[in-house]
């Protein structure tokens, strides 16, 4: 294995740490969004439990930090939507080439989204606040972008490297 490819294998552990982080964020994420459903809807139907005005906007934001977050957390495991229909009659160098060039442009979305969403929920978010909570800022309702740019960055950096090395080890070296 050549030594570049050993010393960016050091780096592995953290790509571990990120993905376990993000990962835990959406278990938390996903138990707060069942147990403010769950006091909500049983709010509307037994008077002492109460159905907060603010549960609908939290739930959505919550809902939002999941979706963009698993998507992330999707290019890791390989997970993602792909089209594989054609994958047995290309040459394994095309294909490899086409998963480079996709993992690319999804790394140019992920910099678009740090940059742009970043933009908005300071300039966007920033001018407004929930209408439930109005102490809330609504930059916490267009932060989900940014934060998970700054992951699809992390992942997609780490899905390149490993294309690239299959290009250059083979089975059996790793």
């Amino acid at each position: 294995m050549p030594v570049i490819f050993e010393i960016i294998e050091r780096i592995k552990p953290i790509y571990d740490i990120v993905y376990k982080i993000t990962l835990f964020i959406c278990k938390l994420l996903l138990i707060a969004d069942i147990g403010i459903t769950s006091m909500a809807v049983c709010g509307r139907y037994i008077s002492f439990i109460p159905d907060p005005a603010w549960s609908e906007q939290v739930v959505l934001t919550l809902m939002s930090y999941m979706a963009v977050l698993s998507a992330a957390l999707a290019i890791r495991n390989g997970s993602h939507i792909r089209m594989t229909a054609l994958d047995s009659y290309l040459p394994k160098g095309l294909i490899h080439f086409l998963d480079i060039l996709a993992d690319i442009a999804v790394l140019i979305l992920a910099v678009i989204m740090i940059v742009v969403g970043w933009k908005y929920a300071q300039t966007i978010g920033g001018r407004g606040a929930y209408e439930s909570m109005p102490w809330l800022s609504r930059f916490w309702m267009y932060f989900p972008v940014p934060l998970a740019g700054v992951a699809m960055l992390v992942f997609e950096i780490e899905a390149i490297y490993n294309h690239i090395k299959l290009i250059f080890i083979k089975e059996g070296e790793a």
